[in-house]
């Protein structure tokens, strides 16, 4: 069974966004697969989410299909766990970090060890920069010339929200552009681009670590 993911725009924070439980008022105008009607698509419950905790994206199935389509509020991060202001966050500190370590020692302060912490930094980073390289192209009025950092797409932008607000902006392109901003899975598509990021990114970890 396939599945398909579609804004849903809410303008909400996560924290606002499980508060109010917005899914409850999620509507789907019209099946993506049949935009001029004739299939039985219905309400198909919600699925939770692990971060924000209680947070919950409305679904629905064609039948016809075989699909199942979830509408994912722009505050949270697709295919990857947590919400775009938390994903942003993380890759500012990196931006602003003396060493990919010193920022996974900084916004991993939970119980995983240095090089699982490291991997998941060093991802998220990855994951980000290339989605602002593509964005960059899309929107060269507001974007034309800015570096594919965080740093510089917020000033650029006049917002420390700025993952949400190009969830906006590109809203046509969403389901061609990559996650965790778009919606397309990663190793779909158009083939990644090599990340801007200047920090070295280190050794790997030796096999077997976590």
């Amino acid at each position: 069974m396939a599945g398909l993911q579609l804004r849903y725009e809410t303008g909400l924070t996560g924290e606002e966004y499980v508060r109010t439980e917005a899914w409850r008022e999620a509507r789907l105008e019209r099946c993506p697969n049949h935009p001029h009607g004739g299939c039985s698509v219905a309400r198909h419950g919600t699925y939770g989410r692990k971060t924000p905790p209680g947070a919950k994206v409305p679904r629905w199935y064609c039948r016809e299909s075989h699909t199942t389509i979830g509408l994912l509020a722009d505050c949270l991060s697709s295919h990857l766990p947590g919400t775009l202001d938390d994903l942003e966050s993380v890759v500012v500190a990196a931006e602003g970090s003396s060493s990919l370590e010193a920022a996974a020692n900084d916004v991993r302060r939970d119980a995983v060890e240095l090089p699982g912490a490291l991997r998941w930094v060093r991802r998220r980073v990855r994951l980000v920069h290339d989605v602002l390289a593509r964005v960059i192209g899309l929107i060269p009025d507001r974007l034309s010339g800015c570096a594919a950092t965080m740093v510089a797409v917020r000033a650029r932008l006049g917002s420390a929200g700025a993952l949400m607000q190009l969830r906006g902006l590109v809203a046509a392109q969403l389901r061609m552009l990559p996650s965790p901003l778009g919606f397309q899975p990663r190793g779909r598509g158009v083939p990644g681009r090599k990340p801007v990021f200047q920090h070295s990114m280190g050794p790997d970890p030796p096999p077997g670590a976590s």
